[in-house]
């Protein structure tokens, strides 16, 4: 029975939207499938990891059966980008074999039974609905993203935190050692509410998200989020557990602030990261009125130091920082300002955008 035919690219783009969270190794083998389901013209592709589910649709089907299957989403992505770009291509279920051919190349794999594939059971109620631009999803992912754990004992951490507070849709991700926290503002009013959307999910939506005006509708449960944007549906448990107060993390306040070149700090942190150790990513700043040195040395005795004129005629600090913390912001922003504020040579530092108060990113000092 002939699933779909058409061309290499029409069918390539669903397979590469599905297959971004397919896992190599599983302890269930069907997990490394996709699920194609096919009713007349339209087909729908589905992957899952029991955790996230990704699904879209493509009016590619043939015939007017109803059918469906599973196959390893791998090798089926594997074949069709090695398959000549203009060519048209067939799948075609015969015996619980899919055959996958174009021109004279001819694949016969292994499939799965459809009914054994275990999907995600969607919430039966949600608390809270919105749409959004997806470059405005898209912005406030990108701008927190870099800051959330990876693998902490401290699970509520290995995510990202949404809150909906009054007009406002805020994103906040920390590991512990720094902190980002980026929000827009809506036309719609919400009731507070707070979730953590796992790491995995993020990092696929912005993959999937575009630069476009289109809207993406999310629907929030207690323990799920849906979202649905262009002919992709995504929905994802979240992370149990209790975020920390990002509000007393955030510090207020702060008199010693200056104004410097993203760019230009950017280039010199990068410099002095160069004679870092791998372990011990420690740069000093030494701050005073008129001048920022930062400099850095490893085990070898060998050692860097840059100076960068500054507009600053606050108190006289010397402070830490693990580098990697600061070039992660600074590699993050878009921005030609940024604005750092300190209070003393124990407390964390704040970076933010001048004139602009929906950025904030925390960044404890370190020993050196």
């Amino acid at each position: 029975m002939q699933l779909v035919k058409t061309t290499r690219d029409t069918l390539l783009r669903p397979l590469q939207i599905v297959s971004g969270i397919v896992e190599r190794r599983h302890t269930m083998p069907i997990l490394a499938n996709i699920l194609i389901r096919k009713e007349g013209e339209a087909v729908s592709f589905l992957s899952t990891d029991t955790e996230v589910q990704i699904t879209t649709n493509a009016n590619i089907g043939s015939g007017a059966e109803v059918t469906g299957t599973t196959v390893a989403a791998r090798k089926l992505l594997d074949i069709l980008r090695a398959l000549p770009e203009s060519g048209d291509v067939s799948l075609t279920l015969v015996n619980k074999r899919l055959t996958v051919q174009s021109g004279k190349s001819r694949f016969a794999l292994q499939t799965l039974a459809a009914e054994e594939f275990p999907t995600v059971q969607e919430a039966e109620t949600f608390n809270a609905s919105f749409t959004l631009p997806q470059k405005t999803l898209k912005h406030l992912f990108n701008m927190v993203h870099f800051a959330m754990a990876q693998q902490d004992i401290r699970y509520y951490l290995n995510g990202l935190l949404l809150v909906l507070d009054g007009e406002n849709v805020i994103a906040v991700a920390t590991d512990g050692h720094r902190l980002a926290f980026c929000q827009v503002k809506t036309e719609q009013a919400f009731e507070r509410q707070e979730v953590i959307i796992p790491r995995k999910t993020i990092i696929e939506l912005q993959r999937l998200l575009e630069e476009s005006d289109e809207p993406v509708q999310l629907d929030i449960a207690a323990n799920q989020v849906k979202l649905g944007f262009t002919d992709i549906e995504l929905i994802s448990k979240l992370v149990e557990g209790k975020f920390p107060d990002y509000t007393r993390v955030i510090p207020k306040g702060y008199k010693n602030d200056f104004t410097i070149g993203r760019d230009e700090l950017l280039r010199s942190l990068q410099r002095a990261a160069i004679m870092t150790s791998d372990k011990f990513k420690g740069v000093r700043c030494i701050i005073s009125p008129g001048s920022l040195k930062i400099s850095s040395t490893n085990a070898d005795q060998e050692e860097a130091v840059e100076e960068l004129e500054i507009d600053y005629g606050g108190d006289s600090l010397d402070i830490g920082f693990n580098v990697t913390y600061l070039l992660d912001v600074l590699n993050n922003l878009k921005c030609d300002q940024v604005n750092v504020a300190l209070g003393d040579s124990n407390s964390s530092a704040l970076i933010s955008i001048p004139d602009n108060p929906d950025f904030k990113y925390v960044v404890m000092p370190m020993r050196i």
